[in-house]
């Protein structure tokens, strides 16, 4: 369970700085919402970073599995770097209905993204990697 607490809790705190980002945009403070906007994009593409660099890696050397569920999850990461700059500029452009049906799109993105990483994902990881490699994979990706 080592991994899987330490990144579904990444998880839920990315889920709150996407909806206080999307309510600020609803409320039309455009000034606020590209705060949070920001800092959700920030530590997305910083827990993205974890995964590819640390976990995914950790999992395919033990697993010898480069083709199955990293490679999945490696595009999918791929989709939300593509929403979150057309979100950005729709903040940039104080454009709040492009915003909020990207937002849309990204929220479905991001539930069935980390509800495969839950379940699946960082399952596989806590039953395969010993627990001395576990550890030593949580250190590195809280060094990011």
């Amino acid at each position: 369970m080592i991994i899987s607490s330490y990144m579904r809790n990444e998880h839920r705190d990315c889920d709150g700085l996407f909806s206080t980002a999307e309510k600020s945009v609803i409320d039309g403070n455009f000034e606020e919402a590209e705060k949070q906007f920001l800092l959700f994009a920030d530590d997305t593409l910083k827990h993205f970073k974890k995964e590819e660099e640390v976990l995914f890696p950790t999992f395919e050397e033990i697993t010898g599995n480069r083709e199955g569920p990293t490679m999945v999850m490696r595009h999918e990461h791929e989709q939300v770097r593509g929403l979150i700059g057309k979100m950005a500029g729709a903040i940039e452009n104080r454009d709040s209905d492009a915003y909020l049906s990207m937002a849309e799109s990204m929220m479905i993105l991001l539930q069935q993204h980390n509800m495969k990483e839950e379940q699946m994902l960082y399952a596989m990881c806590d039953r395969v990697i010993p627990q001395d490699k576990k550890e030593q994979t949580l250190e590195e990706m809280k060094a990011i």
